[in-house]
């Protein structure tokens, strides 16, 4: 089994809540809007992988080394990561050629600062959205998931609280 942290939309912000309950992980992703490279420099110093993509706030400090698209397979689950996604019965336009191509058994997107597990029976896979780890945008609560890859399935998901927006 492979432990995975899954946190979006930092928008800059890193705490030490964040890295605590990143923790541990084998694995930690983060699907967009970075706000700033040395985001990604804390988290590179978490875990033993790193998977992230860039959103639509982030620069080219952040473009230069986090791709538009994440489409790969970890413990036989194929998995497509981006930041503007859109969720099941809601695709955005640009998500629906990737999923019809990529026919991941995992979705995962941010942007909404919006926590989603939803399952979307009619293309077979789980969409997840971690919701907003940073402090800016209209979400109350900053949060993130935790969970596990085993033999092509997410189990153990976890949702983590880091507290109010703005404390």
């Amino acid at each position: 089994m492979t432990r995975i942290g899954l946190l979006s939309d930092t928008h800059g912000y890193f705490d030490e809540r964040i890295a605590h309950h990143l923790r541990g992980c084998d694995e930690i992703w983060h699907a967009g809007d970075f706000g700033d490279a040395h985001v990604v420099d804390e988290l590179l110093d978490l875990a033993p992988r790193f998977r992230g993509v860039y959103g639509n706030i982030d620069g080219t400090d952040v473009r230069r080394t986090q791709p538009l698209v994440q489409d790969f397979e970890i413990e036989g689950l194929r998995v497509l990561m981006t930041h503007i996604g859109g969720y099941p019965g809601h695709y955005a336009p640009a998500a629906r050629p990737l999923l019809a191509n990529a026919r991941p058994g995992l979705f995962i997107t941010g942007h909404s600062h919006i926590l989603r597990v939803m399952p979307d029976a009619r293309l077979g896979l789980l969409h997840l959205n971690p919701g907003a780890a940073g402090q800016h945008g209209f979400h109350q609560v900053r949060t993130l998931l935790r969970f596990g890859i085993d033999a092509g399935k997410v189990v153990d998901l976890q949702v983590v609280e880091l507290g109010k927006r703005g404390h």
